[in-house]
């Protein structure tokens, strides 16, 4: 199967399917007659004596210093080479894949002025599996994500490394390997890949996807936590959250009601519960999980925008004009990925108080201490309750926004940037401790519900107990605990409790109502 994307309509979904399975892309065909027409201007202009920037001048601070036209080609390259300067761990094929996607789309708006010779090579780069190797950092999210973009571009004239067939090799070894041909960048064409804010947009996406499966995770563990503890039902009953509004709570409140319908715990407290209000954790469910389902709504439509949009700069217009601009800087992305921080690092906090309510005797409505049959010999999961409070509140930490900091850089011509590239890319480390925290929660709702025995929860929730203890088999003593916490993350970050419940039940990121 492959993608074909129309420039300036791609969905969230496509964009999906390309992350998570690598499905290859190609652009509409309507777009190669723009992507021409903008070309042919560029070219027109490299061959005049008007200076324009990037064209046939330098870069940055460098702009007033005009470039002979007999040097296009090598200020081009010298362009890529010289910003070839990422460091650390290099992005995950996943993220490199929706990165040369994203990249195709904003070339396919006709904008950028280059030739159709590079928008074929992406093609070919994705279908054949060669992929750049880009170190994760190095960009401030403004100039667009120069030194990532560049280790992308590199590839493309054979130079830097890059990834094929699960092995690393030189960027020219790679292409050949793929039966694919280096370019020599001419006239602007080295600007237009490296301006641009596809790697802070493809983390930012990625992080989107990853928080709303934790998000539908959350509510499948929330509800059997609800059912472990004997908690009430009835704030979920739809005229609350009809009175207050919001469509996310509506729909937690509606999904919460649909996991629990038939269970036998719930059945047997409806008369008589001497409690009058559950904790928070539990009560609050739809109110907390669904404003987080809203703010990533939010996101989602801006990473939406920003995926089918030109990004580089200068930029040739309609009527044929090229004009130096700033939509490279990433301030909307870097809104985005820090309102994904904030859902992300909520979506933890309220699982791991249910996390601590059910190994509390105190507050678990008669379940042992730290879900022991035998505590005291047994310690139970006293430390993985302390293991998801780590994870919650090193989540707090990192949900700091980035987008509130700015330092001048390229001696202050770039004098205000986003820092939305790593405040994207945190979202891969704060998703990890979400998949960990509701696994643990997966865990000791799991081994509460069992000790409600002989009663039993819904049907729904009786096939993510099924996918729970397909994995961990339930506690009897005390083990070796680390392999059972990280199948059970595995299995959350693997779509595996999600899966099992039907899919008109989880809300998911459809911006629409």
């Amino acid at each position: 199967m492959t993608h074909t994307l129309m420039p300036g309509a791609v969905t969230l979904a496509e964009l999906e399917d390309i992350y998570r399975n690598g499905t290859p892309v190609t652009l509409d065909p309507s777009s190669h007659a723009g992507i021409t027409r903008a070309a042919e201007r560029i070219a027109r202009i490299a061959a005049s004596d008007a200076p324009v920037y990037g064209v046939n001048t330098g870069f940055g601070k460098l702009a007033s210093i005009r470039v002979d036209a007999a040097d296009t080609a090598r200020l081009q390259r010298n362009l890529i080479l010289s910003h070839c300067c990422g460091v650390g761990t290099p992005l995950g094929a996943d993220i490199v894949r929706l990165i040369l996607a994203l990249k195709l789309v904003s070339l396919g708006r006709g904008a950028s002025g280059v030739r159709m010779e590079l928008v074929v090579l992406l093609e070919n780069m994705l279908a054949r599996g060669v992929l750049p190797v880009i170190p994760g950092q190095g960009s401030v999210g403004a100039s667009g994500d120069l030194a990532p973009l560049a280790h992308m571009a590199a590839v493309m004239m054979g130079e830097g490394e890059a990834v094929h067939d699960g092995v690393r090799m030189s960027g020219a070894k790679a292409l050949a390997a793929a039966g694919l041909k280096p370019v020599t960048l001419t006239a602007k064409e080295g600007l237009a890949l490296i301006n641009g804010t596809q790697t802070s947009t493809a983390l930012a996406l990625a992080g989107l996807f990853r928080a709303q499966l934790a998000a539908q995770s959350a509510l499948v563990t929330g509800a059997l936590s609800t059912d472990a503890a004997m908690g009430s039902s009835a704030p979920f009953h739809p005229e609350i959250h009809a009175l207050r509004g919001h469509r996310g709570q509506f729909e937690a409140g509606a999904a919460l009601r649909e996991l629990l319908d038939g269970s036998q715990i719930r059945q047997s407290h409806l008369d008589g519960d001497e409690r009058v209000q559950d904790p928070y954790c539990i009560r609050c469910q739809p109110q907390v999980t669904g404003a987080c389902l809203d703010l990533l709504r939010q996101a989602a439509r801006t990473l939406e925008i920003e995926a089918n949009a030109v990004t580089d700069n200068p930029l040739v217009l309609s009527d044929d004009t090229v004009v130096s601009c700033g939509n490279f800087h990433a301030e909307p992305v870097a809104f985005a990925a820090d309102q994904i921080a904030l859902a992300v690092c909520e979506i933890g906090a309220i699982a791991q108080r249910r996390i601590a309510l059910l190994v509390d005797p105190a507050l678990s409505h008669g379940l042992p201490a730290f879900l022991s049959r035998a505590p005291g010999l047994n310690s139970g999961l006293m430390i993985a309750e302390v293991t998801s409070a780590a994870l919650m509140s090193e989540n707090k930490q990192l949900a700091h926004p980035a987008s509130v900091d700015s330092t001048p850089t390229s001696a202050n011509q770039e004098d205000h940037v986003s820092m939305a590239c790593h405040g994207a890319r945190r979202l891969l480390q704060m998703t990890d401790n979400l998949f960990n925290i509701i696994g643990i929660e997966a865990l000791t709702a799991a081994q509460g519900v069992e000790l409600r025995a002989p009663l039993t929860t819904s049907p729904v929730l009786q096939k993510a107990m099924e996918a729970i203890r397909a994995q961990v088999p339930t506690l009897e003593e005390d083990r070796y605990l680390a392999p059972d916490l990280e199948r059970a993350a595995t299995l959350v970050a693997s779509a595996g409790l999600t899966g099992v419940v039907p899919t008109q039940i989880l809300p998911g990121l459809e911006t629409q109502a």
